[in-house]
């Protein structure tokens, strides 16, 4: 403990009022430091303040890479009303319900992570008819890459995830694959499959 000798008793006032003034200029500097945080924030998206691994994958990838342009399906996002995501899960793997639920969860978010640059307003066409969800089954991988082509060729946008092989499966197989698109064009595609 720090001791302090005081010749007089005003000196010691002086001291007590200069400690109550640090320590009001101390609570007055983080107010205003929280309120301006505070503005801030409401005033800009929280992904600013991303890490800086972020920002510099961002960056590289501009000057190395070409910038993506915005996929067709965009532009039927303002046109159709009606969204839907159909998963397609291969029958022939024999996967658990466990299994294919984590798989079917990973084709989702997977298609997600596709398109929430790329098409935004598809993924919020699909957001306000509630995201609808159909789980399909198909019989085998060829004809499950047959239905990628048939939607590429419409340019409706799929996700195919391949599993890491690490429990009841080959590594490498491809197990479901997530398509979104106007209902009309993903029924033209998945239409005929029976759902599981």
């Amino acid at each position: 403990m720090l001791a302090v000798a005081f010749r007089t008793k005003g000196e010691l006032l002086l001291y007590f009022k200069m400690v109550d003034l640090s320590w009001l200029s101390a609570i007055l500097v983080g107010a205003g430091c929280l309120a301006l945080g505070y503005c801030i924030g409401r005033h800009r998206p929280t992904c600013l303040f991303l890490s800086s691994r972020g920002a510099k994958d961002t960056t590289v990838s501009k000057v190395n890479k070409k910038i993506k342009e915005p996929l067709e399906i965009e532009k039927l996002a303002g046109i159709l009303e009606d969204f839907k995501m159909v998963l397609v899960v291969r029958n022939d793997l024999k996967m658990g319900k466990g299994k294919i639920a984590a798989q079917c969860s990973h084709a989702t978010l997977g298609l997600y992570k596709k398109l929430l640059h790329r098409a935004p307003k598809a993924l919020n066409r699909w957001e306000m008819c509630a995201q609808p969800k159909v789980v399909v089954k198909i019989d085998s991988e060829e004809d499950m890459l047959v239905l990628q082509e048939r939607a590429k060729s419409l340019n409706i946008p799929t996700h195919i995830t391949i599993d890491a092989g690490r429990t009841q499966i080959a590594p490498n197989s491809r197990t479901v694959m997530a398509i979104l698109g106007p209902i009309e064009m993903v029924d033209d595609v998945t239409g005929g499959l029976k759902l599981l």
